[in-house]
């Protein structure tokens, strides 16, 4: 991300339609997003630090290079926006009830977010990081999490013969989250 950033702070775009435009290099301070349809737009390097985004509709947009800082992002959908050149990073954010459905993830990152009941089927976590994240009720279904390290997120149920598991991390005392789908009772 460019060491200059245009700062827009404090500015409130909720309940806005806003027309197909390109934001480059935007720092968005404080902004509320809440609702707006930003649809369309692209989000190229852009900073979203302590912005509110719920349920803010992003079809046909790109989300390139773009980092959320401290964001509220309840119920947004990222299934979508644009895949080429789809990187996000999201830390200490809350997107509870957002879903990544289809969508590949890439080098997105998420570190220290509530993912609470996110939905991530048949997403593409392969080439994702998931730190100290919440995943209570995050759903997984057809979802390719080969590789992910798990060890660090809580709350999480995977189903390893409904999910691609190759080679993801996981620690010992959380191996009765892989075993629940089965019915079985581990001591």
């Amino acid at each position: 991300m460019g060491s200059k950033l245009t700062v827009i702070q404090s500015k409130d775009f909720s309940n806005l339609r806003m027309d197909e435009t390109e934001y480059d290099g935007i720092h968005f301070l404080n902004c509320d997003f809440t609702n707006a349809r930003l649809n369309g737009i692209d989000f190229i390097e852009c900073l979203f630090e302590n912005c509110n985004l719920s349920n803010a509709a992003l079809d046909g947009s790109s989300l390139k290079d773009c980092t959320f800082t401290e964001c509220k992002m309840l119920g947004v959908s990222f299934s979508q926006t644009r895949d080429f050149g789809f990187e996000i990073h999201v830390q200490q954010s809350n997107l509870s009830f957002a879903s990544f459905d289809k969508k590949k993830l890439y080098k997105s990152t998420f570190t220290q977010c509530n993912m609470e009941g996110v939905n991530f089927t048949q997403a593409d976590l392969s080439k994702c990081k998931l730190t100290e994240c919440n995943l209570v009720d995050a759903l997984f279904n057809t979802t390719n999490l080969s590789g992910v390290d798990f060890r660090t997120n809580t709350g999480f149920l995977i189903h390893p013969e409904a999910n691609n598991i190759k080679k993801a991390r996981f620690q010992s005392q959380d191996l009765f989250r892989l075993l629940a789908g089965y019915n079985i009772v581990v001591d």
